[in-house]
């Protein structure tokens, strides 16, 4: 069941928003080379909580840190640990906060020291399919309009869009329908309805589309070891366009 919020609930879910909001801003100024994946999971955790927030991801069935941290090839749900993050790494990082009773949800992939022109252009358009995506989106959309606006653009480009992994409704509970899949046909899929919160993640790989879930049960790597970048906010549908409350 899609859960359409109520202005009342929409203006709960701003503080953790903009919590995300600053959090991201704070840790991409923080990271450098040298540091290892678990120090970031601190500074995340820490900054949080300085907030009055909790971080969402923690103990989520089971996840055991604080945010997800995924170098490189890791596509989404790094586990932060003794991992180095070396110069020309790309980095994404991708967690919740929970203040007032709701969720907010955000991701971005920053850029480590001198990244290389493929890895940055790959930044670049995983960030430009988002802005695609919500180009158009309103009140009334077809659902399945979203992810033909990022695969069209991702593949444009020279670049695979992740199929396993897809965004989501966000609220009470960090994860609620619809299913927001980055591929689709445009034209189909149930018609959103304004006061609906989704989390909108372009999730693109500079090879192929395919991805490996690891050992660990949350990793999840590109199978042909190339980068990948993820870009995501959570948004309200409204009658003439979209609120992005994690910008």
């Amino acid at each position: 069941m899609i859960f359409v919020k109520t202005e009342q609930e929409i203006d709960l879910m701003r503080e953790p928003c903009r919590i995300m909001r600053d959090a991201l801003d704070y840790l991409g100024n923080q990271l450098k080379a040298g540091m290892t994946t678990a120090d970031v999971n601190a500074l995340a955790d820490d900054y949080i909580r300085s907030r009055g927030a909790i971080p969402s991801c923690l103990g989520y069935c089971g996840y055991p840190a604080s945010v997800c941290v995924s170098v490189n090839e890791q596509v989404v749900h790094g586990i932060p640990g003794e991992r180095i993050i070396r110069d020309g790494d790309i980095v994404s990082l991708d967690f919740c906060a929970y203040k007032n009773g709701y969720h907010a949800d955000a991701a971005r992939t920053f850029l480590v020291g001198d990244v290389s022109e493929e890895k940055r252009r790959l930044v670049r358009v995983t960030e430009e399919c988002f802005f695609k995506a919500v180009e158009n989106l309103k009140a009334g959309t077809p659902l399945y309009d979203i992810g033909a606006a990022v695969q069209k653009h991702a593949e444009s480009n020279g670049y695979s869009v992740v199929r396993a992994l897809v965004g989501h409704g966000i609220g009470k509970e960090m994860h609620e329908d619809p299913a927001v899949p980055n591929f689709g046909k445009a034209g189909t899929g149930v018609r959103l309805k304004a006061g609906t919160v989704l989390c909108i993640e372009p999730m693109i790989n500079m090879g192929g589309y395919q991805v490996d879930f690891l050992s660990d049960g949350w990793t999840v790597e590109t199978r042909d070891k190339q980068p990948s970048a993820h870009y995501e906010n959570t948004v309200v549908i409204r009658e003439d366009g979209v609120e992005i409350l994690t910008l």
